[in-house]
């Protein structure tokens, strides 16, 4: 649930500066406080996401903490691994408290841990990472290797989630049926610096700078994102490869002492976010319009994420009932895009040419009933 509420209308509330925002406690008339973060520094209203309840007295004394950066590794993986060990190379990092038999790393707000397990079957580590040192997690990025049937070297940026498969069925890499995690406000500006990084250390054209669509667990509370490097393990081995992830790391969360970049809690709010819906899983069309600097991106939700069961001959009716759980997949993707944003704008672009007639009247009519606005490419610039 998202919550906008006029800060004069609480009766009481608790707020605590924090990077980038506010920790914010709202006391109910049952002696609970629901409690949550925004980013923008507002005085005037609040937005609550993700939000769970605890006693007022425990939200004093423990959420008034600092917000982190989690960044998550696993050894047995070299893609995840290798940018890690030259991140870890640079300078300003400490031991972290370890994190039950996890070893951790500090630099200023940056927490690395490193596990040996899969990638995509740790769950909720934001959360562990909170109850087991008091920090608040603001962000997640996954370090991992990407695979992909080409082969092809590849250097990816994507959102994580599951939002299109029915309760009960079983994710073949994480997740759970209809979640997705918010996505990180960072991935498009994090996209157009890694090609920026790629092109300097003359990775391209050898590797291919790309998003991917939203896809896979594990799970998070946090606002998240994966960085990859792919296809196969010669390139999951690449130190140039993995020194370019590294640098994007560094670079791209300030710990060069520049600027963070794609951190939306300074972009002005009031912009617009792309939900791309349809196409391949390297979403082209999306991409070409994320390209362009100041875009900011959401989840990306390929066509396969959106079942649309085929209606046969009434396909040719005006008000077609379209089966499928696509309009779930939608629903979770502009929700939890929406709540990685606050106070953004968030626009659906359609790969129109990725689909058939039939079906792109069936999204332009539910995102309508949704109020969800369809946005041009000349929308986001």
């Amino acid at each position: 649930m998202v919550n906008h509420t006029p800060l004069h209308k609480l009766k009481q509330n608790y707020l605590c500066n924090k990077k980038g925002g506010w920790v914010v406690g709202l006391s109910g008339s049952d002696g609970m406080t629901k409690i949550g973060f925004f980013r923008l520094l507002s005085r005037t209203s609040i937005f609550l996401y993700p939000h769970r309840r605890i006693s007022s007295s425990n939200f004093r004394r423990n959420h008034c903490k600092r917000m982190v950066t989690l960044i998550v590794a696993t050894t047995i993986d070299p893609a995840s691994i290798g940018p890690a060990s030259a991140l870890l190379a640079m300078p300003g990092w400490h031991p972290g408290p370890p994190i039950q038999d996890m070893p951790s790393f500090v630099n200023q707000d940056v927490r690395l841990l490193k596990h040996d397990r899969s990638i995509v079957r740790e769950d909720y580590l934001d959360n562990r990472w909170e109850e087991a040192t008091g920090e608040m997690v603001d962000e997640v990025i996954f370090l991992s290797k990407h695979t992909a049937a080409s082969n092809r070297p590849a250097l990816t940026v994507h959102p994580i989630g599951v939002p299109h498969l029915k309760e009960g069925e079983q994710p073949p890499v994480g997740g759970k049926p209809a979640w997705a995690a918010p996505p990180n406000p960072r991935i498009g500006p994090w996209f157009r610096l890694l090609k920026s990084i790629a092109d300097s250390q003359n990775l391209t054209p050898e590797f291919e700078v790309t998003l991917e669509a939203t896809h896979h667990g594990p799970l998070t509370n946090a606002p998240t994102m994966f960085v990859e490097i792919g296809s196969t393990e010669e390139y999951w081995k690449r130190q140039d490869a993995a020194q370019a992830i590294a640098l994007l790391v560094w670079e791209g969360l300030g710990l060069n002492g520049g600027a963070a970049v794609g951190d939306w809690s300074r972009s002005g709010s009031q912009q617009k976010i792309l939900l791309g819906i349809g196409g391949g899983h390297y979403v082209p069309r999306h991409m070409d319009i994320v390209r362009k600097d100041g875009v900011w991106v959401g989840h990306l939700l390929a066509g396969y994420s959106l079942p649309m069961e085929d209606p046969g001959p009434t396909k040719a009716q005006a008000n077609l009932e379209v089966c499928g759980t696509w309009r779930q997949a939608i629903r979770v993707a502009f929700d939890t895009t929406r709540a990685a944003f606050p106070q953004g704008e968030v626009l659906a672009h359609i790969d129109n040419k990725s689909f058939k007639g039939w079906q792109k009247n069936a999204i332009v009519g539910f995102l309508a009933e949704q109020n969800i606005k369809v946005g041009k490419p000349s929308d986001f610039y």
